[in-house]
């Protein structure tokens, strides 16, 4: 079983001093305010995915990428701007998922804050009873102390007077020590009833104080314990999205690997060719050469027939 350090390390020598669990308090809401940053991270890194994925989209259906190629080119690129699409999807699928950690980060939080709440409650009242109590406690014995030194004087009084006055006067000062013996055990018996009703608070206090430090270090130790699993969960998710688009990645290798150069040459030549004999040379015709025999083929054309 773990050892509870909480409660064995936040006391302070002064009763009403508050400083060892409001050091406690504190940290639980350095360690919520932890778990909220992560959970903007969680939803700002999803936003990204979520941008990237539609540009990639956005990239493959709209973008021409060597759309006059020919054979099996042509049939790489269509399988590579297919698999483009597919990263792009895969990319939309992690930022959902990421928006569902995020979520959960957010009740686990919630979750925390509330139990916390009750208990923070329970604490808050018992300092306020505390202090007040103490503060009762320290009234009454400054009063008491007072009664101490008004009956000290009375009887100083009695005995400095002792010769001096009349009577009468003897008299007055024996009912002013009297009257301070009686304010004296009154307020002694005041004193003694809120020393009293102070120790059972503080056996109270002390009590709940260990139990809301057992309560608080649980809280602590399921929040490090969750935060670091959804912590781990998150890079296992981009771990397996790195995978994901490699073997989206992989897909276009394959293909890739059936390219042929040959086939794609013979596919242009079937598809584009011309003919397959070349055009004759072009001579060299004399100017009067030509002419001459134009004049000779006229002059022995045929006569016309009758």
């Amino acid at each position: 079983m773990r050892e509870t350090l909480f409660k064995d390390n936040f006391w302070t020598p002064d009763l009403i001093n508050t400083a060892g669990y409001d050091s406690i308090i504190q940290h639980l809401n350095d360690g919520r305010k932890n778990c909220k940053e992560f959970e903007d991270f969680l939803k700002e890194r999803a936003s990204i995915e979520e941008r990237y994925g539609k540009e990639l989209i956005n990239l493959s259906r709209k973008k021409p990428c060597g759309q006059m190629e020919l054979n099996t080119l042509r049939k790489a690129l269509e399988v590579f701007k297919q698999q483009v699409d597919s990263v792009g999807q895969s990319h939309i699928q992690l930022a959902q998922t990421l928006r569902e950690e995020a979520k959960k980060m957010e009740d686990f939080r919630e979750k925390q804050k509330l139990h916390r709440k009750k208990m923070e409650l329970i604490m808050d009242a018992i300092h306020k009873n505390r202090n007040l109590q103490y503060k009762k406690t320290l009234e009454a014995k400054r009063l008491y102390e007072q009664r101490c030194r008004d009956k000290d004087e009375a009887e100083q009084a009695v005995h400095r007077s002792a010769n001096l006055v009349t009577q009468k006067q003897q008299e007055k000062l024996f009912v002013k020590l009297a009257q301070a013996k009686t304010a004296l055990e009154d307020s002694d018996r005041v004193y003694q009833t809120n020393i009293g009703t102070l120790e059972k608070i503080r056996e109270e206090w002390q009590n709940e104080h260990i139990k809301a430090c057992e309560f608080f270090e649980n809280q602590e130790c399921e929040r490090i314990n969750y935060f670091r699993n959804a912590l781990w969960l998150h890079v296992n998710q981009l771990s397996q999205e790195c995978v994901k688009n490699d073997e989206s990645y992989e897909e276009i290798r394959k293909v890739l690997e059936h390219c042929s150069i040959e086939k794609d040459i013979e596919s242009f030549v079937i598809l584009r060719k011309t003919g397959s004999v070349p055009p004759t040379p072009v001579v060299y015709e004399n100017y009067y050469n030509s002419q001459k025999s134009a004049v000779s083929g006229r002059s022995q054309a045929p006569a016309p027939g009758r």
